[in-house]
């Protein structure tokens, strides 16, 4: 197999090449490897690679994923003997002791794990461009970001390394880069599967993971390979009825639709994007589907959403860089962290438990008035982000002259409709429905569900799929085309 056909291929299609023994997955992992050589350089968004023989994988036998080369993010999965660095200088050299649950559920899908990818330090960002480990940019226009805190895994898949890989969501995580990037990418519901065994609720239950796809079948296929829990476990939820993956050949029926195009900041979405997701409701309404304007509200103000939010991501991070500062015996300052962590740390150690207890309570304050959102309506359609990716370099400036609460209001000012849906623990999806007239970049839409209906909205992602097919859409960096990377950027 040629690298160009290497890249064609879902990771569902590809499992089936390796199952019918048209390819091994030996092969797959050495074009993987390949396409990492061809674009990387130009993307910086695979930090670490290893062979085949150090793998991931269980058994390359059987199932939906088996043989599938993957890639794993440098935060909240440890995969036993690998480095678990969180982007940061603190961590640095760490290496895992053992395999996160959800690394267990990898292996056991028979996904050949072949390198980890880039994140911002802690993940606390929507752009990924760390001190540790540089800037991560966007194969669409490398000028631009690649969004985060799942850059790097956002970047190799739309650049074709890998047909899907590994991401983390606690406020949009998922979702940001897969806009950005012209991926699909669901976040989850709460508890759907295990972050143990050490992690637990990650920011209060706001963190989920799943992964980023060129297709909805394949981030289908990865629910059914981690969905559970293990012991000990603060959220279950229950397993569906059906496999993830037979939803999205499903119709989803007709469904009530509400459209939301301008955030809950007050500020204006970009008028592209607000056209872009008009231009889906038009055609959901074409599909059968009723679509109304609403504007439903969080139960709280958005400056009392953002603080809640800063007070358990900054109280959190002080444990993590605690723990990591005694680990390693460096030092929690400006050697070791950039300025916003830094800041953040010190937000979080002036916190008090009573603060923290307000901050759980207005959680359920929001989880409550989400809830109400779906008695209205089975879904709500919003733009994935109000802006198209900022430049390289953007995002971070004044960042050393921030507090921890400042740079919090510029994430959430960066990414507003994301993070209530982490916050109630409902399932949403970033799908790649729309481009920029002008530019040409993806635009991605989200749609958000009640607790525990991804099977509602994986039957409408894969109508959507079948209705506006975006798998041919290429990037200007493609694995499969190195002719073109070593025309725009010189030998490969």
């Amino acid at each position: 197999m040629k690298l160009s056909e290497y890249t064609e291929y879902d990771a569902i299609g590809l499992a089936k090449l390796v199952a019918n023994g048209d390819v091994t997955s030996a092969e797959l992992a050495g074009l993987a490897r390949e396409a990492i050589g061809v674009v990387d350089p130009h993307i910086n968004a695979v930090i670490e690679s290893w062979p085949a023989s150090e793998s991931g994988s269980e058994d390359p036998r059987g199932g939906p994923l088996a043989g599938v080369p993957f890639l794993i993010k440098d935060v909240a999965v440890s995969m036993q003997g690998k480095k678990l660095e969180l982007g940061s200088r603190l961590a640095q050299g760490i290496v895992s002791p053992e395999d996160s649950w959800l690394m267990s559920r990898f292996r056991a899908a028979g996904l050949v794990t072949i390198g980890r990818t880039s994140t911002p330090e802690m993940a606390f960002s929507t752009t990924t461009e760390s001190t540790l480990q540089g800037a991560t940019r966007n194969p669409w226009s490398p000028q631009l970001s690649a969004g985060g805190s799942s850059g790097g895994a956002a970047a190799a898949v739309a650049a074709g390394v890998v047909p899907l890989a590994h991401a983390t969501d606690a406020a949009g995580s998922i979702r940001v880069p897969a806009a950005y990037n012209g991926l699909f990418g669901l976040k989850p519901t709460r508890g759907r599967s295990s972050n143990g065994p050490s992690l637990d609720e990650v920011f209060a239950g706001f963190g989920v993971q799943l992964g980023v796809s060129r297709s909805v079948r394949d981030s289908a296929a990865l629910l059914d390979a981690i969905q559970g829990h293990a012991v000990g476990d603060p959220y279950i939820t229950a397993a569906p009825e059906q496999s993830f993956l037979s939803e999205v050949s499903r119709e989803p029926g007709r469904l009530k639709i509400g459209l939301m195009l301008d955030p809950w900041n007050g500020e204006r979405t970009d008028p592209a994007i607000a056209a872009a997701t008009s231009s889906t409701a038009r055609f959901l309404e074409a599909l059968g589907h009723t679509v109304i304007e609403c504007q439903p509200t969080l139960g709280v103000s958005w400056d009392a959403f953002v603080q809640m939010n800063a007070t358990i991501w900054t109280a959190t991070l002080v444990g993590w860089i605690e723990g990591l500062a005694a680990a390693t015996g460096r030092a929690i300052d400006d050697t070791m962290l950039e300025p916003a962590t830094l800041a953040c740390f010190r937000h979080g150690k002036e916190e008090k438990a009573s603060a923290f207890a307000a901050a759980l309570a207005m959680r359920n304050l929001v989880t409550r008035s989400v809830g109400t959102w779906f008695g209205e309506v089975d879904l709500l359609l919003t733009p994935t982000l109000p802006q198209m990716p900022p430049a390289i370099g953007a995002y971070g400036a004044g960042a050393e002259s921030m507090t921890g609460l400042e740079w919090t209001q510029r994430v959430f000012r960066h990414s507003p409709f994301t993070p209530p849906f982490n916050v109630a623990g409902v399932p949403a999806m970033s799908v790649p429905l729309e481009t920029h007239p002008q530019t040409g970049l993806p635009i991605g839409v989200q749609f958000a569900a009640e607790f525990g209906r991804e099977d509602t909205l994986l039957r409408l992602a894969g109508q959507l799929e079948r209705g506006r097919p975006w798998a041919e859409r290429r990037p200007m960096l493609w694995a499969g085309n190195r002719s073109n990377c070593r025309e725009l950027f010189g030998k490969t």
